[in-house]
């Protein structure tokens, strides 16, 4: 998929376009809510073959009442290529693995605690994503965050001097304490990089 189609789509450059991709994500994940997952894609696969074969018939009719010759409907598509290529594959399978073996690495530096304030950090995130996971199930969580996958760049987009502003502000504040905290507690002294 072309980078640009996808940044488009997230800024809502052709809104139609846009409403169409977001409406039917959030449809197919809100549906998620209510029905397993093997009774949403049953439905959805319904859905589109009822759509398919009445326009199939639609069209059957129509060659038949004007005593027309016109090929298959669905023709230009039953003829495209839509096998994926060995080397496709190869390419998006290497960068997967590439991405594994990067988190793995980074988890064992954690968990062996290579460096204590890191591992410290990902110990808060942890914790704080507990209760996060005691309020909010995973489905909730990816609704929330197709949401604002859809809303965010769009509001950053229209708000940036003023969003920029404000982060900064919540940055340097952060970095204070954090200096102070390292500079109270032994032991939580960065190495020099």
């Amino acid at each position: 998929m072309d980078a640009k189609l996808v940044v488009d789509l997230l800024y809502w450059r052709d809104i139609k376009a846009t409403g169409v991709v977001f409406g039917a994500s959030l449809f197919l994940v809100l549906s998620l809510t209510v029905c397993s997952i093997v009774s949403v894609c049953s439905y959805v696969a319904l859905a589109l073959l009822s759509v398919t074969i009445a326009f199939r018939i639609y069209k059957g009719i129509l060659q038949a009442i004007q005593k027309s010759d016109e090929r298959h409907p669905f023709k230009v598509y039953l003829d495209q290529d839509v096998g994926l290529s060995e080397d496709m594959v190869h390419k998006y399978s290497d960068v997967a693995l590439e991405r594994i073996n990067v988190g793995i690495v980074e988890l064992r530096r954690l968990f062996l605690v290579e460096d204590l304030v890191d591992s410290l950090k990902f110990a808060v995130g942890m914790w704080v994503l507990t209760y996060v996971g005691a309020l909010f199930n995973g489905l909730t969580l990816f609704i929330l965050a197709l949401i604002g996958v859809f809303s965010c760049p769009v509001i950053y987009e229209k708000n940036q001097k003023q969003i920029d502003h404000y982060l900064a502000l919540v940055t340097s504040q952060v970095k204070d304490i954090v200096g102070k905290v390292q500079a109270k507690v032994p032991g939580l002294k960065r190495k020099a990089e």
